[in-house]
């Protein structure tokens, strides 16, 4: 039995605002641990209930940010850019029974700390096929096209409801309260590590792979802070013009809508201007 771990930053124990996860603050330092010890906690839950490797793939920021050495040493992890899926790497091979979401966030212009999609700010709202989405619910439906099942999610308390809609089975923690978007009631990590943990053994009952799920075609709507950002998106071939600040486009796969919205962000994040945005 082989589980992926998809692990982002900003719905990882104590994190709480933006110094918290950008790469080089001394904040990011210290929440770095807290992160590792989510996804160690993961881990050897999943190792409890029986599995045979983990595979952690890096997906926050700079997707640089897990401490190697802190992970139990069964564990294996895939770091760094540029990756084909990006934050679901390595579920394209075949040989994933079920993935875990471990620091996940809700989606941009909803409430939740750290609230985003993809892009920090820019972004004021991603919809699939006219609901409202979060990384979560666009990760969940490209792994469903492998047959993998999301069995593990884990973030802010707002979080776990909205995996409610995209993984409903899947074993849930909240490792804190939302409050505001950059404040929160939180947990100490020995108490949200024997959580997850906890947790994650009991997914691991759920990690059997189903039949591919075919569920396109898929239509993207994306919002944007300013109209020159969605004028940028259009580059892309297939981005059409969708309304005020607004693009859109349809893939016939998810793999296929995955892929052009990272290219739809990496594009607007390059026309983004340090005091205008």
């Amino acid at each position: 039995m082989k589980i992926l771990i998809s692990a982002d930053m900003e719905g990882a124990t104590g994190v709480t605002w933006p110094g918290d996860v950008l790469p080089g603050t001394p904040q990011w330092e210290r929440c770095r641990s807290m992160f590792t010890s989510d996804v160690n906690a993961a881990a050897l839950g999943f190792y409890d209930g029986g599995a045979d490797e983990v595979l952690v793939n890096e997906a926050h920021w700079s997707m640089r940010n897990l401490l190697l050495e802190q992970l139990d040493d069964r564990v294996q992890m895939l770091t760094g850019r540029h990756k084909s899926l990006s934050m679901v790497e390595g579920i394209q091979h075949g040989d994933v029974d079920a993935i875990a979401f471990v620091g996940y966030h809700t989606g941009a212009g909803a409430e939740g700390v750290l609230a985003h999609t993809y892009l920090a700010n820019s972004i004021t709202g991603v919809w699939l096929n006219g609901v409202r989405a979060s990384e979560g619910l666009l990760n969940a439906h490209v792994v469903a096209e492998y047959g993998v099942p999301v069995v593990l999610v884990t973030g802010d308390d707002l979080t776990c409801v909205d995996a409610e809609g995209y993984a409903p089975r899947a074993r849930k923690v909240a490792v804190k309260d939302y409050v505001s978007r950059y404040a929160a009631v939180c947990r100490t990590p020995a108490r949200t590590a024997a959580d997850i943990r906890a947790a994650a053994q009991d997914a691991t009952a759920l990690a059997v792979r189903h039949t591919p799920v075919e569920g396109g075609p898929f239509t993207v709507e994306l919002e944007f802070d300013a109209e020159h950002l969605a004028q940028a998106a259009t580059v892309v071939p297939g981005v059409a013009p969708g309304g005020e600040r607004r693009v859109g486009y349809t893939s016939a796969t998810m793999y296929e809508g995955i892929r052009t919205f990272k290219a739809v962000t990496t594009i607007v994040s390059s026309a983004v201007e340090e005091q205008y945005g």
